[in-house]
């Protein structure tokens, strides 16, 4: 791929991301799980401890997840662009040796930054923290069960129903859709990986 379409590509993929950063946290949910009525009716004597514990259970279930910064999901989408026609290679993780799924990921999220292992099972299984399918961010990684019962894919989303993965043998790093029925009937969960600081820190506050 000549290396002028990769620069135009990239562009036109990272300009959305600072629309995302200025209105990301008109899609989160409120901080305590509350959201006001706009009835003026009150729950009877009867009824209010089983409402109250309700919202304090609420509050305690309701985690917000942070988006990744933008200049971090920046640099993780630039990189995994840059190596758009790598030829697959299971056990690859590097330009010149050829990507698998997770090896493409592996690359594009900067171990100095980013602790993920090496498989797309173990990311999916103990990495990252679960996001709806509606509230997917460009960074986020999503991943797949491909004739098998348990995750064996992963990808990382651009935005717009579109990500980017190394699919299997005999094809290229390459960009695809979340609106093929393929890939959306073998859609399994998201995950939003963040750096090793930011993670260390909602550790710490939990």
């Amino acid at each position: 791929m000549r290396p002028f379409f990769k620069t135009w590509l990239t562009i036109c993929l990272l300009l959305p991301l600072a629309a995302h950063a200025t209105n990301r946290e008109q899609r989160l949910p409120n901080v305590n799980g509350y959201t006001p009525k706009s009835h003026a009716s009150a729950p009877s004597s009867k009824n209010k401890q089983t409402v109250k514990r309700s919202s304090q259970l609420s509050g305690v279930n309701s985690t917000l997840v942070p988006p990744m910064a933008t200049k971090e999901s920046s640099n993780v989408l630039s990189r995994a662009v840059n190596v758009l026609g790598t030829p697959y290679r299971w056990g690859g993780s590097t330009p010149s040796k050829g990507f698998d799924c997770s090896g493409l990921v592996k690359y594009a999220f900067n171990d100095a930054t980013f602790d993920l292992p090496r498989t797309s099972n173990a990311m999916a299984s103990g990495h990252g923290e679960k996001v709806d399918r509606n509230d997917l961010k460009p960074g986020d990684l999503i991943f797949f069960k491909l004739k098998s019962r348990r995750v064996n894919h992963v990808a990382i989303y651009l935005g717009n129903d579109r990500f980017i993965h190394a699919p299997r043998r005999g094809k290229s790093v390459s960009i695809d859709t979340l609106k093929k029925p393929y890939w959306e009937s073998h859609y399994v969960v998201a995950k939003r990986v963040l750096p090793k600081e930011q993670n260390a820190l909602r550790v710490v506050q939990r």
